[in-house]
C-alpha cells in the first residue's frame, strides 16, 4: 500500500482557485445542512498559554471525503519566524479505512476559512454591500478577502486595520495588486475602521483573555459581521445587539462555551448553522435592516471538501511524492 504526500509547494500547484473552494465549502455546509456528514467536536491540547493543537475528524457524503487535519495555531510564532497556523491532513479511504494522502494543512486551512466568510456573506449580507472592514491583516483576511471578490459583485472599498502598520501596508500592497478595482483605507484604530462598514471581518490571534476592541454601536444597521477569532474581538454587548446570530457549527461552539474558556459572552438564542443556510432549511438575511452576526470557528467538513478536490487532482497529474505505507 502507498500514499500521496504533498507539500505546501505541492498543494499550492494543483492550483485550486478561490471559486472552486467557495463551491465546494458552499456544497460542504449544504450536505452538513442535510445531515449527511459526521462531525465530532474537536478536542485539543494546549501547550502554551493561548496555544492549541486541534484534532478535527470528519466524513462527508455523496463526495466521500473523510480523515482527519491534525493543526497548531502558535500566536508567538510569527515572532520567531515561523507561521501561526502549521499541520497536516489525512485523508482516508471512506471504504477500506487506508490512508491515502498526507498533505500540508495550512493553505488549505486560509482558504477555507475564507471561503467561510464568502458563504457568511452570501447568505447573510446584503447583496449590494459595498465596503468592507477588516481587522487583522494577516494570512485569513487577504483569502477573505478574495471571497468576498467573489461573492459581493458590488465591493468596492476595503477598510483595513492592523495593530501593526506594517502588516497592514503589506496587506494593502498585496492586495491592490491582486485587487486593482478596489480602493483600500488604512485606518489608524478600529472603530476607524468600521465607520461605514457593511461587512465586517474580524482575524486577530485567538487569545484566553482578549481585550475585544469592537463594541456593540459599531457594527451599522444592516451590517455583517464574521469573525474568524472565536470572541477576541468582540465585546459580549457587540454580538448580543445583533437581530441574528449564527455559526459555522452549533455543537462545536456550544462544545467549546461548556468548556470555559470563550464563547461565555455569546446570546442565549443561536438562529442557525450555515448548513441550514446552505440547505435551504431557515431564511438568511430576510430585512436591510438586521445586524448578524457569524461567529466562523473552522470546521472538518470544510477541510475535507478541500482536501477531497486537492486529491483527485493531484492523483490525476501525478502531483507529490508516493509513499510506502
Amino acid at each position: 500500500m502507498e500514499l500521496i504526500y504533498l507539500s505546501r509547494a505541492d498543494v499550492e500547484e494543483l492550483g485550486l482557485t478561490m471559486k472552486e473552494v467557495l463551491e465546494a465549502v458552499d456544497n460542504g455546509f449544504r450536505l452538513k445542512g442535510l445531515k449527511k456528514t459526521e462531525m465530532p467536536p474537536k478536542p485539543g491540547v494546549h501547550p502554551r498559554p493561548n496555544a492549541f493543537i486541534h484534532a478535527m475528524p470528519g466524513y462527508v457524503q455523496e463526495v466521500e471525503a473523510a480523515g482527519l487535519k491534525w493543526v497548531s495555531g502558535y500566536p508567538a510564532n510569527p515572532q520567531k519566524g515561523l507561521p501561526y497556523i502549521t499541520g497536516l491532513l489525512v485523508m482516508n479511504d471512506p471504504d477500506t479505512g487506508v490512508p491515502i494522502a498526507v498533505m500540508d494543512c495550512a493553505w488549505i486551512t486560509a482558504m477555507r476559512t475564507g471561503a467561510s466568510v464568502g458563504i457568511s456573506a452570501k447568505y447573510l449580507a446584503r447583496p449590494n454591500s459595498s465596503t468592507a472592514g477588516i481587522l487583522g491583516c494577516g494570512v485569513q483576511a487577504r483569502t477573505s478577502l478574495a471571497a468576498l471578490v467573489e461573492t459581493l459583485s458590488a465591493l468596492r472599498i476595503v477598510r483595513c486595520y492592523d495593530l501593526y502598520p506594517e502588516a497592514a501596508k503589506r496587506f494593502i500592497d498585496e492586495m491592490k495588486a491582486a485587487f486593482p478595482a478596489l480602493e483600500f483605507v488604512t485606518c489608524n484604530s478600529p472603530a476607524e475602521m468600521m465607520e461605514g462598514a457593511e461587512v465586517v471581518v474580524s482575524a486577530i490571534p485567538i487569545l484566553e483573555e482578549p481585550e475585544p476592541p469592537l463594541e456593540a454601536g459599531m457594527l451599522q444597521k444592516g451590517g455583517l459581521a464574521v469573525s474568524l477569532d472565536y470572541d477576541a474581538a468582540w465585546t459580549s454587548a457587540a454580538m448580543k445587539e445583533c437581530e441574528k446570530f449564527a455559526s459555522d457549527d452549533i455543537g462545536q461552539l456550544l462544545y467549546t462555551k461548556k468548556e470555559g474558556v470563550h464563547f461565555g459572552g455569546i446570546p442565549e438564542s443561536i438562529y442557525a448553522d450555515l448548513g441550514e443556510l446552505s440547505a435551504g432549511l431557515k431564511p438568511g438575511r430576510e430585512n436591510a435592516e438586521e445586524r448578524i452576526f457569524s461567529m466562523n470557528m473552522g470546521i472538518a467538513v470544510d477541510d475535507m471538501v478541500t482536501a477531497n478536490i486537492l486529491y483527485a487532482r493531484a492523483v490525476e497529474s501525478g502531483a507529490g511524492t508516493k509513499l510506502e505505507l
